[in-house]
């Protein structure tokens, strides 16, 4: 079980912390632990909860009718707005609620539900990335435990394998070659991954090296195979005071190839770059390069 901080739940939920706390004053809606210092601290349920008052409040629910609700009245009620809702935001929250629990099938029903209603690609864009954005700063921090991040970034990088090895190669004169790969020590993949399908469903040429890839390896192939472009993802390694050490060290080995590069630590971080690096802060940036006719 994870513990979270008020600050926490208003990140997940969108619901301020200060409101937060005239609910519990007012309605004893939550009740949280608190410790020695007298610092609010919230376990799973209680981010259920909130995250289920959330999405009653955004289907127009008051508050004070919520807090009258007893518990079998509210699952009764998010059901309902379950069934008959198929927004992007609706389907956030129920993939939040699928990772907190551990829960395999609800997530395999989300994930059936929304790429018949909204394809694939869409489905990814909408409602994975921005679930994972909403907690990737949370996975960082260690706010949520590595039992919830292993689970759900597992049965994403399972769909996201079979979605790649669904597609059709059709090379033609404006692919272009990629080489992808997470530097040495870094492990979150997903969005390599999802660079990887993006790219190949456009016919370009993608050399895949995964995870945790030596320097002197990325320089081997390189060499040989002469890519268009280099694309890496750095969301914990290198660390903050080490990042633009990598980008301008990768920057000075590969003169003549064109760097794309994402990830928490250089999106929004100050990185210096050279004219020709792109620094991807979001898939709709890296469609519109894959798109573009040269």
């Amino acid at each position: 079980m994870s513990n979270y901080s008020i600050r926490d739940l208003e990140y997940l939920s969108g619901i301020k912390a200060h409101t937060l706390r005239i609910w519990e004053q007012r309605y004893n809606i939550i009740t949280p632990k608190r410790t020695d210092t007298n610092i609010r601290i919230y376990d799973d349920q209680d981010l259920k909860l909130v995250l289920n008052i959330a999405l009653l409040k955004e289907h127009e629910y008051k508050i004070s009718e919520i807090a009258k609700f007893s518990a079998e009245k509210l699952s009764k009620e998010i059901i309902s707005i379950s069934e008959k809702k198929h927004g992007y935001p609706d389907q956030i929250h129920a993939l939040t609620i699928a990772m907190i629990d551990l829960d395999e099938a609800q997530f395999e029903k989300i994930m059936a539900t929304n790429t018949l209603k909204f394809g694939f690609e869409d489905m990814m864009i909408n409602i994975i990335y921005p679930f994972l954005s909403r907690i990737g700063i949370l996975w960082v921090t260690g706010s949520i435990g590595p039992a919830q991040e292993h689970f759900i970034s597992n049965l994403i990088r399972q769909k996201l394998i079979v979605a790649i090895d669904g597609q059709v190669m059709r090379h033609n004169p404006h692919s272009k070659n990629f080489v992808l790969y997470l530097p040495e020590g870094e492990l979150h993949e997903l969005s390599l991954l999802f660079a990887n399908y993006i790219l190949r469903a456009r016919n370009h040429k993608v050399i895949y090296l995964g995870q945790t890839l030596p320097f002197d390896e990325l320089v081997f192939v390189c060499e040989s195979q002469k890519p268009d472009y280099i694309f890496t993802a750095i969301t914990s390694t290198p660390a903050n005071d080490e990042t633009q050490v990598y980008v301008s060290k990768l920057e000075k080995k590969f003169p003549d190839v064109k760097i794309l590069l994402t990830g928490y630590q250089v999106i929004g971080q100050g990185i210096e770059t050279r004219p020709d690096t792109q620094i991807i802060t979001h898939i709709n940036k890296l469609i519109e390069l894959a798109e573009q006719k040269e």
